[in-house]
């Protein structure tokens, strides 16, 4: 009789070391083979070291793997979020609780590789932040960061928000660019990322300065349908509802991001226009009437 031999039959270590080298998705699928490798699967530091490799920036904020267990702040930041998050739920988020600090976990990364990483923490409960127009600052240099010249419709952006308090996350980064344009006036290069939660936009933006194509500025902010500002009451609200959601994976959501972005614009030039038909229909009665006045004025002193 012939003897089998099973993935099994290898020493744990062995399998753990092996798990940590699969990506999440694989990892998961693995969890249901076996009784044993959904116990190595479970492993919390298999996770922690999962979200080490998809996060580089995560590496020197440990606070954030502590306030969210590693397994689960990969399913929530790797999937990308509903885009009726903030609708479903009226915006509440957890029973209207909005988040009292943010933390962001940026990643840039070029071609595949870590280029720059970033961990930022937004006080999100003063009056004045929610009042404000919503925008969170991850890299403002006077100077551009000192990289080599890259191209930059090759960048690939991570944002992933973090509530400490509700132990939830979520990622706001299309991953790869909806569009990439050149301001008007500096030069430079917008690399623009952004998911549509609610009716919103958050775009998050890459700046490259120009000629040199070095990374000068990374931002993150968000917009309504009409093109106007979101305070951080609503934008918190927006990002509290979608860490609640269900999350949406597959390698086609990384096009469907771009199709959601594309006709967020076309909607909203399609409302400007619309606004300025109505406004140019307003002006041209406002126009008549006041002709009609004057001329009424003229008749009545012509006859009188």
């Amino acid at each position: 009789m012939v003897a089998t031999t099973t993935i099994e039959d290898l020493h744990a270590d062995v399998l753990a070391r092996a798990l940590r080298r699969l990506d999440g998705r694989s990892l998961a699928a693995a969890s249901c083979a076996t009784a044993g490798l959904r116990a190595l699967a479970a492993d919390p530091e298999t996770w922690r070291a999962l979200c080490l490799a998809e996060w580089p920036s995560m590496a020197g904020h440990p606070r954030l793997l502590s306030v969210v267990p590693p397994r689960r702040l990969f399913a929530d930041a790797f999937p990308f979020p509903l885009p009726d998050a903030g609708e479903l739920g009226g915006g509440g988020g957890g029973g209207g609780l909005l988040p009292s600090e943010l933390v962001s976990a940026v990643d840039v990364y070029y071609r595949g590789a870590p280029l720059l990483s970033r961990v930022v923490e937004t006080p999100a409960s003063s009056p004045w932040f929610l009042g404000s127009p919503f925008r969170v600052e991850a890299v403002e240099c006077k100077k551009p960061a000192a990289e080599a010249a890259l191209s930059p419709a090759e960048l690939e952006l991570s944002w992933v928000v973090v509530d400490p308090a509700r132990g939830r996350a979520v990622n706001v980064s299309s991953r790869r660019a909806v569009a990439v344009d050149r301001h008007w006036y500096t030069g430079e290069t917008l690399v623009r990322f952004a998911v549509v939660l609610g009716g919103c936009k958050f775009e998050a933006t890459v700046t490259c300065s120009e000629g040199a194509g070095n990374i000068s500025e990374v931002s993150l902010a968000v917009q309504d349908a009409d093109g106007a500002a979101a305070s951080g009451e609503r934008s918190l609200r927006l990002l509290a509802a979608a860490m609640e959601e269900q999350r949406i994976g597959g390698e086609r959501e990384r096009d469907e991001a771009k199709r959601r972005y594309d006709e967020f614009v076309k909607s909203r030039k399609g409302r400007k226009e619309s606004k300025a038909r109505r406004e140019a229909l307003i002006d041209l009665c406002c126009s008549a009437a006041s002709a009609m006045a004057v001329l009424s004025f003229v008749a009545a002193v012509v006859l009188r």
